[in-house]
């Protein structure tokens, strides 16, 4: 059986422990809650024993915190594992435990801002952790509607077009998991450069562009036994045809793969999943090759 690691926030409210464990409990997985915590003790004017009272202190206050929460969330019956961690690198403490190959899947309420001094644990994440990652909205959609999967049906790449039917065939086990419709959307994304100097005509590039995607679609249709009438392509940057679709049918999860870029080009360009997470407002599985 797999499990989820659901990482708890400081917060009361945290929506990733809801939502794990409603996943967990739908998709007959395990589920293992871990919270941190952390304070910077060396500047106090204390010795070994009080500054280890000060860390058991406060590591009991968020145990109980925690405990409180997901006895809240959890459904009858159901088994949750728990523990506090006293770790300042999260995302190096995540990436480790998940390195072990106990996990399936790490789930987190979102934080979707970066800057070029400060990279959030969910873009650290998406770049680092070995499994994929479930980045939760803070706000509740219904629950019963469509899982939506996310390609790149333009390129050529052997390497994209397997990551393709891994995001189709992992979204079309969610959909089945929950009950639900499964919708699949490819952006046509027509050069801004070439069009802004009339050197192609936005129109007939993305009907040319969705004619060429014709043979991919039904290839991935068949392999993963998906019907063909499931699929839509729409002209328009990636990020924007995906929240627009997401919004439109009312995806409950959207999900993506992600190619994570690293050093200073990551942190100035970001990636296809980093530029979608900024303008959708629901939940984002984001899956490796």
């Amino acid at each position: 059986m797999g499990k989820l690691l659901i990482i708890a926030d400081i917060e009361d409210t945290c929506a990733a422990t809801q939502r794990g464990l409603q996943l967990a409990a739908r998709l007959g997985l395990a589920a293992e809650v871990v919270a941190f915590t952390y304070e910077g003790l060396a500047g106090l004017n204390m010795n070994a024993e009080q500054k280890a009272q000060v860390r058991k202190r406060l590591l009991e206050q968020r145990d109980t915190s925690v405990r409180k929460r997901i006895e809240e969330c959890r459904t009858e019956d159901q088994k949750v594992s728990f523990k506090t961690v006293w770790e300042k690198n999260l995302h190096h403490w995540i990436a480790k435990q998940c390195a072990s190959g106990r996990y399936l899947a790490v789930v987190k309420t979102g934080h979707r801002s970066e800057s070029l001094v400060h990279t959030s644990l969910d873009w650290q994440l998406l770049r680092d952790c070995p499994v994929p990652v479930l980045i939760v909205a803070r706000k509740r959609w219904p629950r019963s509607r469509p899982v939506l999967a996310t390609l790149d049906l333009a390129s050529k790449s052997a390497h994209q077009r397997a990551l393709n039917r891994k995001v189709l065939e992992t979204a079309k086990q969610l959909a089945a998991g929950l009950d639900v419709e499964l919708e699949v959307i490819a952006a046509i994304e027509v050069p801004v450069l070439l069009a802004d100097l009339d050197l192609v005509d936005p129109i007939a590039y993305a009907r040319d562009a969705e004619a060429a995607m014709g043979p991919r679609i039904a290839e991935l249709a068949k392999a993963c036994d998906v019907p063909p009438g499931a699929f839509h392509c729409k002209r328009g940057p990636v990020e924007r045809v995906i929240a627009s679709r997401a919004a439109k049918v009312g995806a409950q999860i959207v999900v993506m793969g992600t190619i994570g870029r690293k050093g200073v080009k990551g942190a100035l360009l970001g990636n296809t999943a980093e530029k979608v997470l900024r303008h959708l407002k629901t939940d984002v599985l984001a899956l490796k090759p």
